[in-house]
């Protein structure tokens, strides 16, 4: 029987995928999910997640739920699976409750099999009853360490998670993530309530990765020049939206096609940007780490962080982007002198004082003009730039206020809640059939839009231009050039879709002073990320122990090896066989000073007769290996 349904899996995967067999840990997660086990996956980005949940989904009865923060990667991947002819749909924010509701009714009935779910609506009243009657196979947690506190993305809403499981008791849960820590791993499982512990981990290791942190008083020009050397597609990644015009213009001068993308362009511009560099037409895409989460560009072979990301994790992840493809890639940090006083700055804008959170608290009250007791369940467009204007606050060290809030559970703060795009016809239904100077392109999209969508000649509709683009068969950029044109000859008022940030009260204001914000929110996830940009500090100034083997032993990896290609591993390469006698010669001075196995300061080292540098790096690979312990300064075997 296990053979058989075996069969079926890699039967599945030849049929909708084209692929002979799994690979990696894909047929032991699949496995597992559909024998009712609750399963964790671990696997690096690009490992080939989608794979695990997409084919179990349809080999098994019923529907499988799968839950993502990734709008972009969620419509993505129903798309595709749409055309392979499997039964796909996506809820989400800016849909309307009528499109929803036919969904849901839709999976009641049977009629899907993979539900993509964002997590804002698993705990909505419309889809909880709805959830009551559907046959569910197993729900799927796509970016698992969202869920966790230890995480370093943790998402409130991901906790609404355990109220699907309370509802569909009987159904297992596959839990997947490209990041996560020990203390993440048992956290997820806690936190998803899993029956008994089961992870399925793919080791990180990246081998035709070449990980670089470079040193530089010039990052600008070491970006060009690293550019100039590595053929083929780029990502640059900086911290602020301002730096990415900033870079994408001195690349340009410097004769590098690029290009820029952050959160804050308006969603056409971010798609014909994207669409630009996955096709070639530009080389460099510089970014914000708004960018890359669901991107497949297998051939990308540079990224370069011009500014330290605020953890592992995310550098890891951003890393990750290069050399999809299997073929050599490089990940480059450029590095500087203020950089470790830069990402120390960054934990006092994360986590500004709480009389400052209170006091935002209380004015984006009088900016909604909110009594209190009021504004449950409410949602507010929130023009930030003008309440910063209003209020004299700056912008980052405000959102990160609006954040800790949101975990707070007062408010919910959406940086891209996504207007959909509106429209009406402003001459009549006899004027517009008179109308000979349309060619029989535009004749063809008007009827479409007639067809799809009732009320366009009394009110503004909100109409979906991938919809049209498919019943048009034309491309959905041009969709929105041509309704651009038609507005502009006045035969339609078109207002495109666009990102504003929204805030929806999670409970009515209270008064500033019975405002909590809870240790786990704030102090607990500050010690958090302290800790996190101590290891970004770490990693950028290790100079002794190879840099893959750094990660690694980040994400829990403890069996590691020299990757033999980073900056560190060069440059052992590049040593003496004088150096490595000296370092072996050291080592064992260190070992035998320690052997009356007493703690011992770590000055009384530097009275061995040795340079300092070289008994601080023998020092720091002991230590890494564990063949010695380093304990704020005393040192022991």
């Amino acid at each position: 029987m296990a053979n058989t349904q075996q069969d079926r899996f890699k039967d599945i995967l030849k049929e909708y995928w084209g692929y002979p067999d799994f690979r990696g840990i894909q047929k032991e997660i699949i496995e597992s999910i559909s024998q009712g086990k609750d399963t964790l996956g671990l696997m690096p980005t690009g490992g080939g997640k989608s794979i695990t949940f997409q084919v179990p989904a349809i080999a098994m009865e019923g529907v499988c739920i799968v839950v993502t923060p990734l709008i972009a990667l969620m419509k993505d991947q129903v798309e595709h699976l749409r055309h392979k002819g499997v039964k796909a749909y996506a809820i989400y924010g800016s849909m309307q409750r009528a499109e929803i509701l036919k969904i849901l009714d839709n999976a009641v009935l049977g009629g899907v099999t993979l539900l993509y779910v964002s997590p804002e609506r698993l705990s909505t009243e419309q889809f909880l009853i709805k959830l009551k009657h559907m046959k569910v196979s197993f729900i799927t947690v796509d970016e698992a360490h969202c869920i966790s506190q230890w995480g370093y993305d943790f998402r409130p809403s991901y906790l609404a998670i355990s109220e699907i499981r309370k509802v569909k008791p009987e159904a297992p849960v596959l839990a997947l993530t490209a990041t996560a820590t020990p203390a993440t791993i048992d956290d997820i499982q806690d936190k998803l309530g899993f029956k008994q512990k089961n992870v399925f981990r793919m080791s990180f290791e990246r081998k035709n990765l070449a990980y670089i942190v470079r040193e530089t008083s010039d990052k600008k020009e070491q970006m060009v020049h690293i550019l100039e050397s590595v053929e083929g597609s780029a990502i640059v990644y900086v911290y602020s939206r301002q730096k990415t015009k900033e870079m994408a213009e001195y690349l340009q001068q410097a004769g590098i096609s690029a290009t820029f993308y952050h959160a804050g362009l308006e969603h056409s511009m971010r798609d014909e940007r994207q669409t630009m560099w996955q096709e070639d037409k530009v080389k460099v895409m510089v970014a914000t780490n708004a960018f890359g989460m669901g991107i497949d560009k297998p051939d990308v072979r540079v990224v370069i962080h011009i500014d330290c990301p605020d953890s592992i994790e995310a550098y890891f992840q951003e890393a990750g982007r290069a050399g999809r493809d299997g073929k050599k890639a490089y990940a480059v940090m450029l590095y500087s002198d203020r950089d470790r006083a830069v990402l120390h700055n960054r934990l006092a804008d994360n986590f500004p004082d709480k009389d400052y959170i209170k006091t935002v608290y209380e004015h984006i009250a009088y900016f909604f003009q909110l009594a209190v007791g009021s504004g449950f369940n409410h949602t507010f467009e929130f023009n930030i730039e003008q309440f910063c204007i209003y209020f004299k606050h700056f912008p980052i060290k405000l959102e990160s206020a609006l954040h800790i809030l949101e975990k707070s559970g007062y408010i919910e703060y959406k940086e891209d809640g996504e207007t959909r795009t509106r429209m009406m016809f402003l001459v009549d239904r006899d004027e517009l059939y008179r109308l000979n100077e349309l060619s029989e392109k535009y004749n063809t999209l008007i009827i479409t839009l007639l067809r799809c969508y009732s009320g366009l000649f009394s009110d503004y509709v909100c109409i979906d231009e991938g919809i049209i683009a498919k019943q048009c068969d034309i491309d959905e950029r041009e969709v929105y050039m041509m309704l651009k044109e038609l507005n502009r000859k006045h035969i339609i008022s078109f207002i495109p879709r666009k990102s504003t940030p929204r805030i929806r009260y999670t409970q009515s204001r209270v008064e500033q002073s019975e405002l909590v914000i809870p240790q786990n929110v704030y102090e607990q996830r500050k010690d958090l990320f302290r800790a996190r940009i101590e290891a970004v500090i770490d990693y950028a100034e290790n100079e002794y122990i190879c840099r893959s083997r750094q990660l690694l032993r980040y994400f829990g990896e403890k069996e590691t090896k020299d990757c033999g290609q980073c900056d560190v591993c060069i440059s052992h390469k590049k040593e003496t066989k004088e150096d490595k006698l000296e370092q072996e010669q050291i080592r064992r001075e260190i070992l035998n000073l320690l052997a009356d196995k007493k703690p011992h300061n770590i000055s009384d080292l530097y009275q061995l007769k040795h340079d300092t540098y070289k008994v601080d790096s023998v020092l720091m690979y002991m230590t890494y290996e564990e063949e010695v312990f380093n304990d704020n300064g005393k040192i022991t075997v």
